[in-house]
């Protein structure tokens, strides 16, 4: 529509224009005015008029039409001051000044309106609508792109980690990415995605997404085999600490890794900076050394710089498949769960297994200093507090 009238605008008189956007705004019905309104930039007073005047036929037949130049002057150009309050208003906050009216309210146009009289200008939250598009805005959702602090060595750590891979991969040494996945409530509630269903028949679920007692809260936490294209998942149902992260792998070489690396001397775990297997978490490099003693092997651990959390392997080749295969399924209960996350396939041959850990994970565990003397614990000359191999203690 906006095509069409821009095409016509410059061969269409006044009355021509407002009648083609009744036309327009008839054909479409209800709420048509305010649809073509911002397609044309004409206002919704002037369609409305359109609309009589081809409902009168004595309208229709007036030949009169204004003289160029003539009628009532558009707000913006009685007041030049209102584009440039508008714009100030409008701005990002990053740019605009930190005492904005408007820096810690939503920039509806209802609140940009308010805003304006209180300058002193005479505008509806109609015309503030019509003057924002007309300057080339337009309602936007947020985009993820940020991924937090860029630290200076952010590329190098991602070459460190991929040589490391490599070698390790090279030797046939086993070679996994962990991290924990979001948490889910357990429950009918809504799962984001569609699925094929009869038309008018969607899955009914809860209006609400208040956690049931009795169900709680699942934390999945995924060990992903790079060498294999294999995946293990334990399903909490306590808190993701330090403790549930360990048995998690712990859980993994008994179940999958020791009958894939019977040989294995040595295990490399790509890991996020933070969280429950973070770079600076005592509890974690402590359960770490035990599992080393338990398996009589040396762990070497490579975390990814802080805020680069998207680019462990296990994000896109595990937990990805897993959310697109449980898509629009109410997680209904623990065994559902267990069952979604285990029948999970890719085209590339990934095959994940699943068990829940009933287990309890208390917070608040300390490890004292002497404990972490205690550690066998060898940090890599480069980025020593990133990259890092613990030994058994002998």
């Amino acid at each position: 529509m906006r095509h069409k009238y821009n095409f016509l605008k410059s061969v269409l008189n006044e009355r021509s224009r407002r009648r083609f956007a009744a036309v327009e705004a008839n054909a479409i019905g209800h709420g048509g005015i305010q649809i073509v309104s911002r397609a044309t930039g004409l206002n919704r007073n002037t369609i409305g008029r359109g609309l009589k005047e081809l409902g009168n036929k004595k309208e229709m037949s007036v030949e009169h039409i204004r003289k160029p130049g003539a009628g009532r002057k558009k707000t913006k150009d009685k007041n030049p001051k209102l584009i440039r309050d508008l714009k100030r208003l409008v701005e990002p906050h990053s740019r605009g000044h930190p005492e904005s009216p408007l820096r810690w309210t939503t920039k509806s146009i209802r609140n940009l309106a308010t805003e304006l009289k209180k300058l002193k200008h005479e505008a509806s939250y109609q015309l503030v609508a019509e003057l924002l598009y007309e300057m080339n805005y337009s309602l936007q959702a947020n985009r993820k792109t940020s991924e937090g602090m860029n630290h200076p060595d952010r590329n190098a750590q991602f070459e460190y980690i991929n040589r490391e891979v490599k070698s390790k991969l090279k030797r046939k040494c086993p070679t996994i990415s962990v991290d924990a996945k979001k948490k889910e409530i357990v429950g009918n509630f809504k799962n984001s995605g569609r699925e094929w269903r009869k038309k008018g028949n969607p899955e009914e679920v809860r209006m609400h997404d208040f956690m049931i007692k009795e169900l709680g809260k699942v934390c999945p936490y995924g060990v992903y085999d790079l060498a294999r294209n294999k995946g293990w998942v334990s399903v909490g149902i306590d808190h993701d600490t330090a403790a549930f992260a360990v048995e998690s792998i712990r859980r993994w070489w008994h179940t999958m890794g020791k009958k894939e690396y019977p040989d294995a001397e040595h295990l490399l775990i790509t890991a996020d900076a933070g969280g429950s297997n973070g770079a600076k978490n005592r509890l974690w490099k402590w359960g770490v050394q035990r599992l080393a003693n338990e398996l009589n092997m040396s762990i070497e651990v490579c975390h990814f710089p802080p805020g680069t959390s998207k680019w462990n392997k296990i994000e896109h080749r595990l937990f990805s498949f897993i959310s697109k295969n449980w898509r629009a399924k109410p997680l209904i209960s623990h065994e559902v769960i267990v069952n979604l996350i285990s029948s999970t396939t890719t085209n590339t041959g990934l095959k994940v297994k699943c068990r829940l850990d009933k287990k309890k994970y208390p917070t608040g565990i300390k490890i004292s200093a002497d404990d972490m003397k205690m550690i066998n614990i060898k940090p890599h000359k480069f980025h020593g507090e990133w990259n890092y191999t613990i030994s058994p203690n002998k």
